[in-house]
């Protein structure tokens, strides 16, 4: 059966990734993007997820164009890496409301349709730098930790709707932000990694499409590394 589903950041990287496997399954897939859009095949809807105008109005689109959202993948983030000492208290503020507070507000937003069906998917990409910690991104840590808080207290929340919040938190991923860090970054990332590799978008968007399935119903509170081992026991 064909569902909607809503991606934010689903221009490229994981979103995009995940989009296509939506797609391919025969859901109806619409993607948000800030600045470029994506490939011809999605609905494609302008949203800046630091504003909850934004977030409704493109809510909206896809409820007009495709129905209520049925699946949600909070995957929009950004990344202002530096050293705590240099880190300005607007780089901290910023990363959190783009990653963090704009997870909140698009889960707020889809919830409503989903509450009203009794049943719904949400899925937000963390990251394994989440239960990690990393050294010059404090705030994108704390930003990737906190949706797991969320998660679990929403999945408490919407337990009873068969509506079900999990957290993806992929380890390093071949995405252009990974690609833009040079050979010799990647070559340390990999090594760190016990399968001595970084994963595919689509690796990724493999688990995103299980979470949303049918078979992941009773799956709910969770966080699936999808990381090659580098988080384990954390």
């Amino acid at each position: 059966m064909s569902r909607v589903v809503l991606i934010t950041g689903g221009s490229k990287g994981i979103g995009l990734a995940t989009a296509r496997r939506f797609a391919a399954a025969g859901d109806r897939v619409a993607v948000t993007y800030n600045s470029s859009p994506p490939p011809d095949g999605f609905l494609a809807v302008p949203c800046d997820v630091r504003s909850s105008e934004s977030v409704d109005a493109a809510f909206a689109t896809v409820e007009e164009s495709l129905g209520p959202v049925e699946i949600l993948v909070s995957n929009a983030g950004v990344t202002r890496d530096g050293l705590l000492l240099k880190m300005s208290e607007e780089s901290f503020t910023d990363v959190l409301d783009a990653n963090l507070t704009a997870s909140f507000r698009v889960a707020k937003r889809a919830s409503k349709g989903m509450i009203r069906a009794r049943h719904g998917r949400i899925i937000f990409v963390g990251s394994v730098v989440g239960l990690l910690g990393s050294a010059g991104q404090a705030n994108y840590a704390a930003s990737k930790a906190g949706l797991v808080g969320l998660a679990r207290s929403l999945a408490r929340e919407f337990a009873s709707r068969s509506i079900t919040v999990n957290v993806v938190a992929p380890g390093p991923v071949e995405t252009e932000m990974t690609a833009a860090l040079g050979p010799d970054r990647l070559a340390e990332l990999s090594a760190a990694v016990p399968m001595a590799r970084i994963a595919s978008a689509d690796e990724i968007a493999a688990a995103i499409t299980f979470l949303a399935s049918e078979d992941a119903g009773y799956i709910t509170g969770a966080v699936l590394p999808v990381d090659g081992g580098l988080g384990m026991g954390h």
